[in-house]
This record gives structure tokens, sequence and C-alpha cells, in this order.
């Protein structure tokens, strides 16, 4: 009789050992190590496996491959289709992450009762709940559909083997950190039985052109619990999420195999559920006060959907130590540098003074559009200078003091000129290339190159 091999596996990262050891020396983790036995039966398996690997499809010439456009399963959700990229593509993985109670179950539950009255059946597995609080959560969502089936259930083959007799339209589970595979010891939740579950998964959409939604946890950072290699799996990863306390959810996608990355779909939570924004540059501005310094309008590009947001400074003398910098939805480091270009290129003296920047709303900015709009603001506040209701401001903020130009212009003013904006400044190098008639918009637009012109146009030349 052949002697057994035994190897020692960390669950978490998949290292292997020798001899057991308290601390894995792929991954650093403690107590991870399990003892596992190599013999001839799993060898067996291995060869199985790799013959029928090799009995897969030959190579084909890339000119006689044909295509065929997926009919995308479209809810009547406008602003999940387009962070989908017009909607779900049949056999398609889609991950969504949020924080706990943000509205991920409410969002899939919505979807799932459209797509069962649209197209037909629809699986929803629940594997944190049971049936009776899916159907309270449905209840208050008012989701009642003969074609919504329910399952609440753990172990994967049970839920590959309901999705085969089903043949359902659309799958959701919720949670992938609740789902184990019996054929490995380690716990539901763990490194090993995420990734497992995710490629099984991933192969059971290919191969049954089912569209498949795993809901996944997130971190303490914000981002998706599990290895990375979660996100490298899936087709689509998209994370719901919202400041502390904020009225509106916004739905970002972070990979998508089947359209654009860059598209934001916003919601507001009620108590029948999700109602989506269809205009959301209304919304974020109208809250504005009027005749008060530090506040400014920017056009801000999401994707290709222009969206107006409220851009807020206050300056204030700083009588403990450092001043200190405070910013919320922007990057305090691109603030940081426009305070130095400010202090820098136009003498102003901001090395006293506390500054607070804040994007109303809870929307994360990240385009280096919103750099002008900042800078007027936190001179608005400095000079205590109310600016015009219908003044708007866009540009990137060079080190040198230069205001260089940004995309999409256009579609930008004219966003702003919908909501009654008729003051615009911008960079000379949008302006030479603008496409707008001005003359007949009755709009007045100025063209700035240096950040200094941009103080003589808000302060009358002082």
């Amino acid at each position: 009789m052949a002697k057994k091999k035994v190897r020692y596996v960390c669950e978490e990262c998949g290292h292997e050992a020798l001899k057991w050891n308290g601390q894995c020396a792929g991954c650093g983790s403690w107590n991870t190590l399990v003892k596992k036995i190599h013999d001839k039966q799993e060898k067996k398996k291995q060869e199985e496996k790799k013959k029928k690997a090799e009995k897969g499809n030959p190579p084909q010439q890339i000119d006689q491959i044909t295509t065929a456009t997926a009919n995308r399963l479209k809810t009547e959700l406008s602003e999940l289709n387009r962070v989908l990229g017009g909607g779900i593509v049949p056999g398609s993985l889609i991950l969504i992450g949020g924080a706990p109670g943000i509205g991920k179950s409410t969002l899939l539950l919505q979807l799932a009762y459209q797509i069962s009255c649209k197209y037909g059946k629809v699986l929803y597995v629940s594997a944190e709940e049971s049936k009776h609080q899916v159907k309270l959560r449905a209840d208050r969502l008012q989701v009642n559909s003969s074609e919504l089936y329910v399952l609440t259930e753990t172990n994967y083959f049970t839920i590959e083997e309901e999705v085969k007799n089903l043949a359902p339209e659309l799958v959701i589970i919720d949670s992938i950190q609740t789902i184990y595979d019996p054929d490995y010891d380690s716990v539901p939740g763990s490194i090993k039985q995420v990734r497992e579950c995710t490629g099984k998964l991933m192969r059971l959409a290919k191969t049954e052109d089912i569209p498949i939604f795993l809901v996944g946890h997130v971190t303490k950072k914000g981002s998706i619990a599990g290895p990375k290699m979660l996100e490298h799996m899936v087709d689509v990863v998209l994370y719901f999420d919202s400041e502390q306390q904020q009225l509106y959810r916004i739905l970002r996608s972070a990979k998508n195999r089947y359209g654009s990355t860059d598209e934001i779909g916003i919601f507001e939570m009620k108590q029948q559920g999700l109602i989506e924004v269809l205009n959301p540059s209304r919304h974020f501005i109208s809250e504005r006060p009027s005749g008060v310094s530090g506040s400014v309008i920017v056009p801000c590009l999401e994707g290709t959907r222009p969206i107006l947001v409220e851009v807020q400074a206050l300056t204030s003398t700083a009588n403990y130590g450092s001043p200190t910098r405070m910013t919320s939805g922007v990057d305090h480091r691109r603030v940081s540098l426009i305070l130095a270009v400010l202090e820098k290129r136009l003498g102003l003296y901001l090395q006293g003074e506390d500054v607070n920047i804040n994007i109303a709303g809870g929307m994360q900015i990240e385009e280096p559009g919103i750099d002008l709009g900042i800078a007027v603001a936190i001179i608005s506040s400095f000079r205590e200078l109310p600016l015009p209701e219908d003044l708007l401001v866009l540009g990137e903020i060079g080190l040198s003091g230069e205001v260089r130009a940004v995309s999409r212009m256009e579609s930008r003013i004219q966003e702003a000129i919908k909501l009654g904006f008729k003051q615009f400044i911008i960079p000379d190098g949008n302006l030479s290339s603008l496409e707008l008639d001005v003359s007949d918009l009755e709009i007045e637009v100025c063209g700035v190159k240096q950040v200094s012109e941009v103080l003589d146009l808000i302060l009358g030349g002082e």
C-alpha cells in the first residue's frame, strides 16, 4: 500500500506546508492550516479533470467567429439599466456590495419582482433570512408575483439543483459569504469557500445562460470582503453606497464587461422602497442658500451624464495651533494643492485659516474639473463675497496657476441652461472650441487662462 502524503493547507490563501505551523507563511494568518491527505484516488480525479480539459473546444480563427447581440433584460429602473450598460446580459455574474442596511436586499427584491412580471420565473436565494422575513419585506414593498420563488438555502449543490430544475430567467443570491461547498472543510465566508462557490456559480451562469446577482459584504474600508480575486472572476462589480444620514443612495459601477464603468445611478430611500432620481441635478442644488458666500455650482461628469453639484467652502481664523483642512466628497490632497496655488500665485494668505470643503448631497467627486469651483468657493468665503446664483464655474487647475480644459463642455452647459444658469466661467481652451451659439442661448460665457483672471471676474477687478 502506497504511503499517503500529508500536507497542511491554509484555509485563507491556499498555501501548502509540510508541517503544521501556528502562522501561515503565505498570508500571515493564525490557526488557518488544515491537515490534508493526498492519495491515489485524488490523483485519479485530477487525471480525469485533465482528460476533460483536453477534450475542450479547439482554437478557432477570429474571423470565423460569429457574434450575436444578446437580448438584455431591462428593468423599470432606468438608473439601474444605465449603470449596467443598458440592461442585464444573460449568462452574466454580477456582484453588488454595500454597507449593512443601505438597501441592497431592497433593490434586488424590487429587481426580482420587475423581472418576474416582465420575463418569467425568478429565484431569490436568501441565505441569511428566513422565508417569513423575505415575505415581510415583500409586503412592505408591495411585491407580489406568482413567478417569484424564494429559497432559503446555504448549500451550493442544493442551490444548483434547484436552479437547473426551475430554469429561471434570473437568480439572486443573498449573500455569497454565507454559501458553502461541503467538499471543503473551511467555514462559510472563508476565502477558499468564497472563491470556490463564486467559480462554480460563474460556470453555472455561463452553461445555463442565466444571469446571477451576488450580494457581497464589505469590510470597514468599504471594499468587498473576501479575496480580491472575487472581483476579477465576476463580470460586473457594483457598489451601493451613501454618506451617513444622507437621503440619496448612489449605485456605482467599478467593473463592467458589458458597458462603461463611469456611470452612476441615484436612488432615494422611501417607505415603499427605492425610488430612482431622474433629475439629480435639481435635487442636489434645490436647497442651496441665497446670498451666502462660499457656495458655487459646478457641473461634474459622471459617465455620460452631467450632474450639477454645490461646492461649499468655509474659511475661518485658526485659533489653536495649526489650521485644519477638512473635506467631504473630494480628495483632501487635491484641496491642499489648490490652496497652495492660491497662496503662491494669487497671494492669498490662507496659512492661518481653517478651510472646510463640502459637496452637498453626499456626492463623491473625483474628476479634476471641479478644481476651479473649489478655488472660487474658497475665495468667496475668504473675502465674504456672495456669488451670483446663476453663475457656474468649471475647470482644472495646474500648479502654475493655469486653467486647463475639460471634456464634454457642451453637454455640461446644456444641462446648466435647463436649470436657469446664465453666467459661465470656463477654461479658455474650451471656449475656443465651443460648438454652442452663445448669442442664441442668451448666456454669458467667459474663458480664463489663469486663476488670477477668475479673481478679477468675481471681485470686479479689485
